[in-house]
């Protein structure tokens, strides 16, 4: 009898565990497996960045680390986007760089001296891993490439030969390419984009403000003395004549670069009657000329231009201070921003 009720009990139970079974699972179907995710790795992995890059300067193509250790520049073209980016410089020429340059006042920064009698062995004492050279020093370039062989050494100087284009083409693509390389350089990519795309920009304000007719006068004071900067090879001044398609109040047979300007007399200056006189103050870059007469000055003493549209209209300007031996893309920006509003007005 005990049996029985156990047997049924059993049955009931049975019967009982079966229908909460069919209850979870309704359709009698097989349930699915539990299906784990795969492990994935919460940090990505960032590509790795290269470790070198390929420039291409006046002499072809150079592999160049980026970041390089221990820099030597010497081209006055690149100091101030270098000192923006936070670039250390182990030497540069201080003896033609501005006076406030952030390498200038830093004893850690190795003084090669001016192109006329550089130290060059300094360069070779620092150990460079790159050496950018250019302008003033680019005659150096092959005694350098011998003191350093391990370092890349570029050379930036654009102003090589008008078969690489016109003064205009050459200024205004070498100011963007230069930064471009160095942005690639020194890991400043973005930085450099917006440097060239201002540029740019800063180029066709000063277009669009000029009118077409205006005759243009530029000048180099120096010593006192104002020289003329011709069109196309003068200072600073001679490729914006083509940059910006200026009237030229006054053209001369073999005009140079000359860094004072070329020797015409300021009555010759004077008779081509300038609608407009752009002036470059040299000595006020050069901090040794404590005691010269500040550009201004020279222009507003003169006697001869005192009849001239020019200073009777007071339509001057004066390109920054620091240009003859800053002249970089953000000195360019900012006289070519100065061009516009004056021109503007």
């Amino acid at each position: 009898m005990k049996k029985s009720k156990f047997l049924k009990l059993t049955a009931i139970i049975a019967i009982f565990a079966l229908m909460l079974t069919a209850c979870a699972n309704p359709g009698n179907e097989p349930e699915a497996p539990v299906v784990e995710a795969p492990e994935t790795n919460e940090e990505e992995k960032e590509p790795e960045k290269p470790s070198t890059v390929e420039i291409t300067d006046v002499h072809g193509t150079v592999t160049v680390p980026v970041n390089p250790k221990n820099v030597v520049a010497l081209d006055n073209r690149t100091f101030e986007t270098l000192s923006d980016w936070g670039i250390e410089l182990a030497a540069v020429p201080k003896a033609v760089m501005p006076a406030d340059s952030p390498y200038v006042n830093d004893a850690s920064v190795q003084d090669i001296g001016n192109h006329s009698e550089p130290n060059l062995e300094i360069i070779a004492a620092v150990e460079p891993e790159l050496v950018i050279v250019g302008q003033r020093f680019a005659r150096f370039y092959e005694d350098i490439k011998v003191l350093v062989p391990n370092a890349a050494v570029i050379d930036l100087n654009f102003d090589v030969s008008e078969a690489a284009g016109t003064p205009g083409e050459n200024l205004v693509n070498g100011l963007k390419d230069s930064t471009i390389a160095l942005g690639k350089i020194f890991d400043k990519n973005e930085e450099a984009e917006k440097l060239a795309a201002e540029f740019d920009q800063a180029i066709e304000g000063a277009k669009t403000a000029y009118n077409g007719t205006d005759k243009i006068m530029s000048v180099v004071v120096s010593g006192g003395n104002i020289g003329f900067s011709a069109p196309r090879s003068g200072r600073v001044w001679g490729p914006m004549y083509e940059i910006f398609g200026w009237v030229p109040a006054l053209e001369i047979g073999g005009a140079t670069s000359d860094h004072q300007g070329d020797d015409i007399s300021v009555e010759a200056i004077a008779q081509s009657n300038p609608d407009w006189i752009f002036v470059l103050d040299r000595d006020a870059a050069v901090s040794s000329a404590t005691d010269a007469v500040p550009a201004q000055d020279v222009i507003d003493n003169s006697p001869a231009l005192q009849n001239t549209t020019a200073v009777i209209d007071k339509r001057i300007v004066y390109a920054p201070n620091d240009t003859y031996t800053n002249e970089s893309i953000q000195t360019y920006l900012e006289l070519f921003e100065n061009i516009a509003n004056a021109l503007s007005k």
